[in-house]
């Protein structure tokens, strides 16, 4: 039981640490919950995949509206 308690915990610092990088909302309830965006992003990510970057992509949007005024 220690064991499963520890890679819980484990995965919710891992995740934590992906939702603050990636730029993501972290919501615990999200761990494990295959319908939430940010954690199909982490599992990509996990995988070794390319994921998201949502500080990039609202880095985009935010010199695209700067730019029309």
């Amino acid at each position: 039981m220690t064991n499963q308690l520890n890679k819980i915990f484990e995965d919710l610092e891992n995740f934590r640490e992906f939702c603050v990088n990636y730029g993501y909302r972290f919501d615990e309830s999200n761990l494990y919950n295959m319908r939430s965006y940010a954690f199909q992003q982490y599992m990509k990510f996990a995988s070794g995949k390319n994921a998201k970057n949502m500080w990039t992509e609202d880095a985009k949007k935010f010199n695209a509206t700067v730019s029309n005024f």
